[in-house]
């Protein structure tokens, strides 16, 4: 009686908490996987359309030798077994059956041979593209170069953007529902045209990455040091997710890949707003900034390229990246400092080709003059910059 007078408390009790809650429900992500989800991607290029079949032939050819094979072993187990009076037959070779089992076996793998032959040479044909895009994989995010058509001279950075209170930490629990696109949301979309073929040329900073888009057919592995390269032509509008898919560090969940598949028209205004932003933010070099206008600069600079690896904090990561936070290279002269940011130093990249003068300056001065330190040279300008590029 006790029990059952304090279940209605229990059950107002769990209610109240499962409102509190944020939701975690899942649905499906817009151009990326789906809930439940058995076979690939719906395909969207004639590549992914071909391996789509290939899989699925690929299955019905296992399928069908696995009935076979099985079939025929449980049939003789059951029908010449020993309790109905069976006895083992004795002999050594039938050339029959070994002519049998040598040619059967070679006109099925020439059968499924075939067909993924014709596609993996024609994943492998990049000429005549009307687009060709460079992506750099960087610990942990993905820089664009638009190299030749239309769009020429855009480059941009693409880093995650699903908010850290939806991924929580270690040992701290998301403080926000997580969205329907959950670390595959991107602040800078990769942005190309319906029908038009685009070269992906594949490069990495650091350690070997991966370009992959399930949908296109595409996956392109990026290494340091060398240049690989893929295409697709998207026929169908829409957004296209995919994931870096070689394990490349801590933050490795962190570098979603999203392209946008848009009209020809679309696409050229995208390519005319993307150079005045880019127009826009090249700031002159010779203008003098206050350290406070640097620093609030600075902080988004370092929010979007630095905190990855070097922590909100500046405590970075203990035998991986070093702590900024009392760093004596941030302290000491503002040279050495200039050097590693604009050259690059072990594992950090060189960010000479994807930031600009104030951008350099705007990060430097905010290091310097944030946690607890406080270098004598405290503010870094444009020009130096530029100066040190020389």
């Amino acid at each position: 009686m006790k029990h059952a007078k304090r279940l209605p408390s229990l059950m107002l009790g769990a209610s109240l908490l499962a409102a509190s809650l944020p939701s975690w429900a899942v649905v499906d992500s817009q151009g990326g996987p789906a809930v439940m989800q058995l076979n690939l991607q719906t395909p969207v290029t004639q590549i992914a359309s071909q391996i789509y079949s290939i899989h699925n032939l690929m299955l019905g050819i296992c399928l069908v030798i696995f009935i076979a094979v099985f079939g025929v072993m449980f049939y003789s187990i059951l029908k010449h077994r020993k309790s109905v009076g069976h006895k083992a037959a004795s002999f050594h070779e039938s050339t029959s059956v070994e002519i049998a089992w040598t040619i059967v076996p070679f006109i099925i793998v020439i059968a499924m041979a075939l067909p993924a032959t014709r596609t993996v040479v024609a994943m492998k044909d990049t000429s005549n593209a009307d687009i060709t895009i460079k992506a750099t994989g960087m610990q942990w995010k993905w820089g664009y170069d638009y190299l030749k058509g239309d769009g020429e001279g855009i480059s941009f950075l693409s880093t995650l953007s699903t908010p850290r209170s939806q991924v929580g930490a270690p040992g701290v629990a998301p403080t926000e529902a997580r969205g329907d696109n959950y670390l595959l949301e991107v602040d800078n979309e990769v942005v190309v045209p319906l029908n038009k073929k685009v070269r992906i040329i594949t490069t990495a900073n650091d350690v070997i990455h991966s370009w992959t888009v399930p949908a296109f057919g595409v996956k392109q592995d990026a290494i340091p040091g060398y240049v690989r390269d893929t295409w697709f032509k998207a026929e169908k509008l829409g957004t296209y997710r995919g994931q870096c898919v070689e394990l490349c560090g801590k933050e490795h969940a962190f570098m979603p890949i999203v392209v946008k598949v848009v009209s020809e028209a679309d696409y050229k205004v995208w390519v005319d707003g993307k150079k005045k932003e880019m127009a826009a933010k090249a700031d002159d070099p010779n203008k003098v900034w206050t350290v406070d206008e640097l620093k609030q600069r600075g902080e988004k600079v370092y929010a979007a390229n630095c905190v990855a690896c070097h922590q909100a904090t500046g405590k970075g990561v203990p035998g991986a990246f070093p702590a900024l936070d009392g760093s004596a290279v941030v302290n000491g002269p503002k040279a050495g400092q200039e050097a590693i940011l604009l050259n690059g130093k072990n594992g950090m990249p060189a960010w000479k080709a994807t930031l600009s003068d104030t951008e350099i300056a705007a990060v430097i001065t905010y290091t310097r003059n944030s946690w607890s330190n406080k270098a004598a040279e405290n503010i870094v300008q444009p020009a130096e910059v530029l100066a040190a590029r020389k």
